[in-house]
Order: structure tokens, then C-alpha cells, then sequence
């Protein structure tokens, strides 16, 4: 698969969440998106606000143009900080829902019967589900580290190279609840991932930019979450099922 691959796959998504039979399912994630968006941006620019008032305050006459410079630098920041940390909090909150979107829109996308699972089943898939989440987080968070000291470190490319490490953590992120739901373990999952790294950037990168984007944010994790599942029952499970042999 290639790069377009990627961008093809996640741009599915914005159909398959309007497909009857998968509205509903997509309708908690949804929720938990608003809410969190709603609390956190009006937050978050409020104290934007205060903080780049009182760094103004203390430049010299001559150096006060910065302040026209400081709202839009440091807005960008907020923007991009924010879509991180806003989608590994949903992504917590929403993950037993999700799984179970992830299932319907496979056996959608493959002609099976839907399974009758309610509610009781997806609260006693919660402690597997935040199990599997934090092996992401454990995986995630010692490359968070590294490859931001390396985006300070190396001004320009450092950004560059951010910018893929946070598109291959989203593509991971999503692609893993089709993954889990056939019972694969994670160490496995990234190793199919790795030998489609294109596709996969080329997906995670839809996600970072439309992650920044107000309104359309709040789309983006039922959007990606089908997207991902897409890519699982076109490419990625026959490609599994090839290593089995």
C-alpha cells in the first residue's frame, strides 16, 4: 500500500459513519468528543489569553509588535498540543465503544451478520480494553520523549520528524481495535503495521491535520476508527492471513 493508500482509507470513513446499521455506533464517541472539546478549547483559550497578555506586559515599547506575533505562534501550539492530548483522553474514555464500532463496521464491510452484543458485554470487555490501551500508552510514551527532545534539538527536521512519529502513533492507535477484535496481540499488530509504513503515515497524517481543524475534530475518532477497519478488511487482514501459511 502506498502513502495515497493511507489518505484513500481514512477518507472512507467520513461515508461509512453515515452507513445505516452504524449511526448508533458511532453516536458515543461522538459524545465523548463534544464534551471534552467543548470544556477543554473554552479552557484553553481563556488561559491562552491571560498568559500571552502578561508575557506582553513585560516587553519594552519598543519590542510590543511581538504581541501580533505571540497569538498566532502560540495558538498553533495550543492547536497541535491540544489535538495530542485531547485524542489519547477520548481515546481512553470512548475505547469498549469503539472496539465494538470497529466490530460493526467489519462485519458490515464483509457481509456478516451482526453480533447481538449489548451493554453487558461491553462493560465486562472494559478491563481488556483499558488493558490493551495502556500497553499503547507504555509503547507511546518513552518515543514521546525522545522524538520531541529530537524536535528541539534540530529545529526544521526535528518538526518534520514529529510530525511522522505522531502520524504513525495515531495510525497505531486506530488500527489496533481490528486487530484486538480478531485477537491479535499488540507486538504482532505493529509488525503488519510496520511492513505498510506508507499507507500508515499517510493515514496517521490525515488524522494529525484534521485533529486541528475545530468542528471537524470532533469527526475525526469514529471517522478514523472506520477508516482503519476499512483498511483491516481490504489489505491488512489478507495480508495476516498470507503470513499464516
Amino acid at each position: 500500500m502506498t502513502f495515497t493508500d493511507g489518505i484513500k482509507f481514512f477518507l472512507s470513513g467520513f461515508s461509512l459513519i453515515q452507513t445505516k446499521g452504524l449511526k448508533r455506533f458511532v453516536l458515543v464517541p461522538l459524545i465523548v468528543n463534544f464534551v471534552l472539546f467543548s470544556f477543554a478549547i473554552g479552557y484553553l483559550l481563556s488561559e491562552l489569553g491571560l498568559h500571552i497578555d502578561g508575557m506582553i506586559s513585560y516587553l519594552p515599547d519598543w519590542l510590543s509588535w511581538l504581541g501580533t506575533l505571540l497569538y498566532p505562534v502560540a495558538l498553533f501550539i495550543l492547536l497541535f498540543l491540544f489535538s495530542l492530548f485531547f485524542t489519547t483522553a477520548a481515546n481512553w474514555l470512548a475505547a469498549p465503544f469503539n472496539g465494538v464500532l470497529a466490530e460493526r463496521v467489519e462485519q458490515h464491510l464483509s457481509g456478516q451478520t451482526p453480533s447481538n452484543d449489548n451493554f453487558i458485554a461491553i462493560v465486562k470487555a472494559i478491563p481488556h480494553t483499558l488493558s490493551r490501551e495502556w500497553q499503547k500508552l507504555i509503547y507511546f510514551i518513552p518515543r514521546f520523549i525522545g522524538y520531541f527532545l529530537v524536535g528541539l534539538i534540530l529545529p526544521g527536521i526535528g518538526q518534520v520528524i514529529w510530525f511522522l512519529f505522531i502520524a504513525w502513533v495515531l495510525a497505531i492507535q486506530y488500527c489496533d481495535y481490528a486487530f484486538d477484535n480478531n485477537k491479535y496481540n499488540f507486538d504482532y499488530m505493529r509488525h503488519v503495521l510496520r511492513q505498510n509504513k506508507a499507507a500508515c503515515f499517510g493515514f496517521g497524517s490525515m488524522i494529525s491535520i484534521f485533529t486541528m481543524v475545530p468542528i471537524l475534530n470532533l469527526l475525526v475518532m469514529p471517522v478514523a476508527i472506520c477508516g482503519a477497519t476499512a483498511m483491516w478488511v481490504e489489505h491488512l487482514k489478507s495480508q495476516v492471513d498470507q503470513n499464516k501459511m
